[in-house]
């Protein structure tokens, strides 16, 4: 069950059959040729340190000469997202004013405050109401709200919430473990996904199948990878095994993910996530397995409904199809300017504004509260390589229609090729329903 799945996040490279360009964060100034596909027709080096529990992705403190005045390209010729930017990344962050950088703690913590506040006291006013009217309600909102609390988490991991490295590893595992999340598994292998972000190979975070991987997957796992509703629930079995052409778990210090100095971090996690289900179990003995079923197991489904789905709507399904790279055409610069904003109408301010998402993906040190004012400061450096996303209503309905044409259009990508696009499956929903049949 778990090769079903494609991942969410991951930890190292695979093995060194594939290259993986870490020497710089800076992309060419000067345009290259490279081998690309067209689309279809329709290092940074990393300080890892045992004791030191923030995720440790940034861009360099000093950084090299800027490079000259952005030109824009004649409205007559057609903008290619695939070809290097006229701009570095010392470009973008002296867009970006110096108090976006600063991290509050305090006011870190109150928003921990006020969406576990928010969490009890839904749970209570459900139990106490018990009505049937009254639960499809409380799971949609405490589910978001689960969502809520993963995403402060994923904060901590980031070093984000806070310079100390030990508040943020409490923070975090009380955050993640009481949605079973195993925090430091977590955080290590979101690590690489900052790291790699936009590499076929080494990204591990929604990155494509190669053509050869597709091919080998048998009809059921393909079924559950591109059917909806189904992807949408990935998450938890990539926790446990990853994804479909990769090794490891997020549970198990030994696992490929992991560095032999982070065999502690792991155990500690796994110990917080292995006490967190004891938790549950014993309050099934107590309130029993009806109550437990309404009060935490579906919510638990609805906030990995909404992982998957803000995280998957980040690296897919912009009407052009977007690069992914490999091989030197790859850059820490033009990995990252392939992910999208996504705007969720009422549901930004619930989930911290994860949806501003290219900025966090280019400088991940920024807190979640200067995110939309980093990213406004930054779009005159970032041009058309910035895709303004579309504006939703109250809830982000909007983007419903937009991940089901994905999953229907973005299969595989070429085998081939430093710079790639998503390919197409012509057959796959006709073998799917052979299957079924």
């Amino acid at each position: 069950m778990a090769n079903l799945v494609l991942s969410e996040c991951g930890i190292r490279p695979l093995p060194r059959i594939y290259t993986t360009p870490r020497s710089t964060f800076l992309s060419n100034n000067k345009p290259t040729s490279f081998k690309s596909r067209p689309p279809p027709s329709s290092s940074l080096r990393f300080r890892l340190n045992s004791r030191n529990w923030a995720l440790n992705v940034s861009t360099p403190l000093t950084t090299v000469e800027s490079s000259p005045p952005i030109e824009e390209q004649p409205e007559t010729q057609r903008f290619d997202p695939g070809a290097p930017p006229p701009f570095n990344l010392a470009d973008i962050r002296a867009a970006i004013p110096k108090h976006c950088w600063v991290k509050n703690p305090w006011k870190s913590m109150s928003y921990v405050v006020r969406d576990v506040a928010i969490v009890f006291a839904l749970a209570a006013g459900a139990a106490y109401l018990n009505n049937w009217l009254v639960w499809p309600l409380y799971w949609i909102a405490q589910g978001t709200m689960f969502w809520a609390l993963f995403v402060l988490g994923h904060d901590c991991g980031h070093g984000s919430f806070s310079n100390d490295p030990r508040l943020n590893s409490v923070v975090g595992h009380l955050l993640h473990s009481s949605i079973l999340v195993p925090y430091h598994g977590w955080r290590i292998s979101h690590r690489t996904h900052h790291q790699n972000h936009g590499h076929v190979e080494n990204d591990e975070s929604w990155h494509p199948m190669s053509e050869k991987i597709y091919k080998s997957l048998d009809k059921p796992t393909r079924f559950f990878r591109f059917t909806l509703p189904l992807v949408m629930l990935a998450y938890p079995f990539y926790l446990w095994a990853r994804s479909p052409g990769k090794k490891g778990s997020h549970y198990h210090p030994e696992s490929d993910l992991f560095l032999p100095k982070e065999r502690n971090d792991v155990l500690t996690s796994t110990a917080c996530w292995t006490a967190m289900a004891a938790l549950l179990i014993s309050l099934n003995f107590v309130m029993g397995p009806m109550q437990m079923l309404k009060l935490y197991v579906v919510p638990y489904w609805i906030n990995v409904m909404w992982l998957d789905f803000v995280t998957y709507l980040h690296h897919h399904g912009h009407e052009d199809k977007l690069p992914w790279y490999r091989g030197k055409e790859w850059s820490y610069l033009r990995g990252g300017l392939t992910t999208l904003d996504r705007d969720y109408g009422l549901i930004n301010n619930i989930h911290h504004d994860i949806g501003t998402h290219v900025i966090h993906h280019l400088f991940p040190q920024i807190p979640h509260y200067h995110l939309v004012e980093a990213t406004e400061a930054a779009k005159p450096v970032l041009g058309k390589y910035y895709r303004e996303p579309d504006k939703s209503g109250p809830l982000p309905l909007h983007l419903l229609e937009i991940l089901a044409k994905s999953i229907k259009e973005d299969h595989f990508v070429s085998d081939e090729g430093d710079v790639v696009y998503y390919e197409a499956d012509p057959n796959l929903y006709g073998q799917i329903k052979v299957t079924a049949e």
